[in-house]
């Protein structure tokens, strides 16, 4: 496969922006490789529905910049949306676990969470933070707002449930 095709498809699949010196060395190229399939990428991409953004550093795959108003319009709709049983069972794990990983969600759920957790991004319930090589999720005060209450320890029965949390953890060691 092409290294241009390879590294969209890495940004893709990542969807924030990576370190061109990681992506070298795992690919394992050298400048001048790089720079003709950052080339043929960004010819290929110039007139489709994602660009590549470049810093010295990092690259990232983003939505084209004349494809602003739709997607806005998108987003718009997204936040008037109900966010369904997966978005609430979602929202519960992060309340209830945050910091947690996608990863860790992932697990608990037993399907991927990618698109929930985006939504729940979108409409401003949740938050990601950098956390090593991967992110951590957490609650927002919107969410909180959302739900009537000032702390998360002021839900019902918030520390029986964290208690059977904190023994059913103990028991999968």
């Amino acid at each position: 496969m092409p290294l241009d095709v390879l590294v969209e498809g890495l940004l893709f699949y990542k969807a924030t922006p990576q370190k061109i010196s990681t992506m070298k060395k795992l690919f394992a190229v050298d400048d001048t490789q790089w720079n003709e399939a950052m080339e043929r990428l960004r010819i290929r991409l110039a007139h489709g529905a994602t660009r590549i953004i470049e810093t010295e550093k990092e690259l990232q795959l983003v939505s084209a910049p004349e494809l602003g108003e739709f997607i806005e319009s998108l987003r718009k709709s997204e936040l008037k949306s109900d966010i369904g049983k997966a978005g609430a069972e979602t929202l519960a794990i992060i309340l209830y676990r945050e910091p947690i990983s996608r990863a860790e969600i992932d697990r608990i759920r037993g399907v991927n969470s990618s698109f929930i957790l985006r939504n729940l991004l979108v409409k401003g319930l949740i938050e990601r933070q950098a956390s090593g090589n991967s992110y951590e999720f957490r609650i927002t005060p919107a969410l909180l707002q959302q739900l009537g209450i000032t702390t998360k320890q002021s839900l019902p029965r918030f520390s029986e449930f964290m208690n059977a949390l904190d023994n059913f953890k103990n028991e999968e060691v």
